[in-house]
């Protein structure tokens, strides 16, 4: 995974933040002090301190973090890399799959880390598998012992990772080392800014019944005469179901992209060949939440065990569903594919009750901008 190539023109991220005020960006006191502690962190790393600490910048969507985070990368002149945080972590799952019978695959992988880059940049960090939670705080613990600078985003300061998740404890020295090697600073000015300021560029529509999709339209325009397919589109050794697809746009219902067993890397495969994806017959996603149940051993089943028991998190019949909509929507996003939407209700109705309302509050977020112009020119 290589890193990218430094921009010798690029400003310093307090730098960039001025620049932006002057050029129309509105004044955000809370951006200009966590561009400052970027900026520390920035100077530290070209002067050459052995380890300077990272930035954890965390605060409500919209607030401009990934923008200031982007601003800092862009003008490292030290190997860096930038990844979704999730990115990262299947990146991590697969390669400790390929070390399996290295003794300490973890602090291994942290030095091969080490002799790529100085500075690890994670947009997103947020934990809600256990398998991730486990494997986070060895993993950031060997990262700071090989002095990689990490800086991060995230919609939660660090004592709120994973709350609510099962076997949270084992997230705790992840969290203790956040704390130790990274500053955590709020980004919190009161407005969500991608809502503004910029033309409206409408790529949500409420389904109409008896009449035909509004996204036929949308999907000859972006085609513009390209060569069009019905046929399903392989995805290694499976394949999706498409109403539609040129090497402009493809067209899908919700069902062939969110209710089958598809992961994060079918979402950046599907980024990675077309330019825009449009999406139909999305239902209402809120749900009654099902009562929570006790997991235990079928060996348990005659009495309760006080050790062995747990509570299980209480779902909605949509949410397997919803998260890969939220995973495609990320991808969508931090790719600048613009997804074009056709659902049963208005958007602010989309997923208002569930297990996954905190999550959905960031995709409701970006869902909005991409009603922007300037989210992306298609």
């Amino acid at each position: 995974m290589p890193h990218r190539a430094a921009d010798a023109s690029a400003l310093a991220p307090l730098a960039a933040w001025h620049a932006a005020v002057a050029a129309g960006f509105a004044a955000d006191e809370a951006q200009r002090q966590a561009a400052r502690h970027l900026d520390d962190c920035h100077a530290a790393l070209h002067r050459g301190d052995p380890a300077p600490r990272g930035v954890y910048l965390w605060g409500p969507v919209g607030r401009g973090k990934t923008w200031l985070m982007d601003q800092f990368h862009a003008s490292l002149q030290v190997p860096a890399r930038r990844q979704h945080f999730h990115h990262f972590m299947r990146w991590v799952h697969r390669r400790l799959f390929q070390l399996t019978g290295t003794v300490d695959p973890l602090p291994a992988l942290a030095r091969e880390l080490a002799g790529e880059v100085r500075v690890l940049c994670f947009d997103e960090l947020f934990v809600s598998d256990i398998g991730d939670a486990m494997l986070l705080g060895p993993l950031l613990t060997a990262l700071f012992a090989e002095r990689v600078t990490v800086v991060a985003t995230s919609n939660q300061p660090p004592a709120q990772l994973y709350a609510d998740g099962f076997n949270r404890q084992r997230l705790l020295p992840a969290i203790a080392a956040i704390e130790r090697h990274m500053q955590v600073v709020g980004v919190d000015g009161g407005a969500d800014h991608r809502l503004h300021p910029g033309a409206q560029c409408q790529r949500y529509w409420l389904a109409r019944p008896g009449q035909p999709s509004a996204l036929a339209a949308v999907f000859d325009r972006l085609s513009g005469g390209q060569a069009v397919s019905t046929a399903p589109v392989a995805l290694g050794q499976r394949s999706v179901g498409a109403l539609r697809h040129s090497p402009a746009a493809l067209w899908c219902r919700y069902a062939d992209l969110c209710q089958q067993p598809l992961s994060a890397f079918d979402f950046i495969a599907l980024c990675d060949r077309f330019p825009a994806i449009l999406l139909g017959e999305v239902p209402c996603l809120s749900a009654r939440q099902r009562a929570a149940r006790i997991a235990r051993g079928t060996e348990d089943g005659a009495r309760l065990v006080v050790a062995g028991d747990r509570q299980l998190p209480e779902l909605s019949v949509h949410d397997d569903s919803v998260r890969r909509f939220i995973a495609l929507v990320d991808e969508c996003y931090d790719r600048r594919v613009p997804l074009y939407l056709e659902a049963q209700v208005a958007l602010e109705a989309l997923y208002t009750e569930g297990g996954l309302t905190f999550p959905f509050r960031r995709t409701l977020s970006r869902l909005r901008e991409m009603q922007l112009e300037r989210f992306a020119q298609t």
